[in-house]
């Protein structure tokens, strides 16, 4: 049985920083792309970034880039996302996600799916 465990939300200043973790158990991590995602308040579910199990390659969303870092230890199945200079927009809940195509990065490609964990930042 896929398992993600989502961890590291929590409340921050605009400016600061948080970094996510998301421990998986009951697959072969690297066989699967790993993805982030975050839904605010009113707002669909949209990607955040994405890590492909096959090369390690990544993408991210516009909105991010520069600012957060997605990275994994296949050892620990854990995939991690490091949130820098966070700002207001980035209040949301946070989900990690696997795909068994190594290059998804679109919600629909996702389909088990953690429980979240909330980011919200105070300007």
């Amino acid at each position: 049985e896929v398992q993600l465990v989502e961890s590291g939300g929590g409340l921050v200043q605009a400016g600061g920083s948080l970094r996510l973790s998301c421990a998986a158990s009951g697959f072969t991590f690297d066989d699967y792309a790993m993805g982030w995602f975050r839904q605010a308040p009113g707002k669909e579910r949209e990607v955040v970034s994405c890590i492909s199990g096959d090369d390690g390659s990544t993408l991210y969303a516009d909105s991010v880039k520069g600012r957060f870092t997605v990275s994994s230890d296949n050892a620990k199945n854990t995939v991690f996302l490091q949130m820098n200079s966070l700002k207001p927009e980035d209040t949301a809940i946070y989900y990690c996600a696997t795909a068994d195509d190594y290059y998804a990065c679109f919600v629909a490609d996702f389909g088990s799916w953690g429980q979240g964990t909330q980011v919200t930042v105070s300007s």
